[in-house]
């Protein structure tokens, strides 16, 4: 009969293509896991790796079954964690993936209070890019995501957190720094600079760029919004930011807000479809929305 400690080595030689280390995260030594694994492809009757001196490779037939492999795995992971939630669902730990372009602006107003509301759930914060999030989610390594919605995400719940307005960004002496009542169609015509791929602010802030006429300055493509922020404080063009980003009486920098309609993102909450800790995440969705209510429009 497989056991759970079969697929848990399958997975880990997997993920460090080397029987040492793989023994190392498993906590045993590595004949013990060597073994097993040997085991594991004679019970089966096929060769689950290619054993090279320096690395271990998947066959076909082990890239297949691994697939099966890891959903068995995270099956039993939401059964454990279901488990703890019918004894007490408001605690243990708890993975909430951010991106960049969130992480730093909007902790600093919500884990105060969070960590107040839930005393008993263990917050662990993993700051990554959009598609990286999705895919850990999915896989279960995450249990939700805070991050800017976009509607080409798919099989996740989805939950509305606030919906931040996008501000623009330029050098205290640029024309537009002047304007009272800045529309979008202002920016008709101007080079906008932005971040690099991989960010969805890049996405949206392109995308209402482009409507009213604006053009990417793709010289330079930041990786972060401070760069960003530089970037623009030095004179080299104009963007926009989130208005949790601001930070006032920067040197060099002018914010101006945009009158109706404004631009902005949509901030929310994401979590697998079918869940087990349901209650847990309606309690961080209340936390937050509490300590963000000036924002929620």
């Amino acid at each position: 009969m497989i056991k759970i400690r079969d697929l848990q080595y399958l997975d880990a030689v997997a993920r460090h293509g080397h029987f040492g280390r793989a023994a190392e995260a498993c906590f045993v030594s590595q004949p013990t896991l060597s073994g097993q694994i040997m085991k594991l492809e004679d019970q089966l009757g096929l060769s689950l790796f290619e054993r090279h001196r320096k690395k271990v490779m998947l066959t076909p037939a082990g890239e297949a079954l691994l697939v099966r492999a890891r959903q068995v795995l995270r099956t039993v992971e939401d059964f454990e964690e279901t488990a703890k939630a019918l004894s007490d669902p408001l605690s243990g730990d708890l993975h909430v993936g951010l991106i960049p372009t969130v992480a730093p602006y909007l902790l600093p107003h919500i884990m105060s209070a969070l960590s107040a509301a839930l005393p008993n759930i263990n917050f662990f914060l993993h700051e990554n890019q959009t598609d990286v999030l999705l895919k850990q989610l999915d896989e279960g390594k995450l249990d939700v995501l805070i991050l800017s919605w976009l509607d080409t995400m798919e099989n996740v719940e989805r939950y509305s957190l606030i919906n931040e307005p996008l501000v623009l960004a330029t050098p205290v002496n640029h024309a537009l720094a002047q304007k009272n009542d800045l529309s979008l169609k202002d920016l008709n015509g101007q080079w906008v600079l932005t971040l690099e791929d991989g960010h969805c602010l890049r996405d949206e802030a392109l995308g209402y760029c482009f409507s009213a006429g604006a053009k990417e300055d793709s010289r330079f493509q930041a990786t972060s919004l401070e760069t960003l922020r530089y970037m623009i404080a030095s004179g080299m063009g104009i963007t926009l930011i989130p208005e949790l980003a601001i930070k006032e009486g920067e040197h060099g920098l002018r914010y101006t807000h945009f009158k109706a309609p404004v631009p902005s993102r949509e901030i929310c909450l994401l979590v697998r479809p079918n869940y087990s800790r349901m209650e847990c995440v309606r309690a961080v969705v209340s936390s937050i929305r509490t300590s963000m209510v000036d924002f929620i429009k």
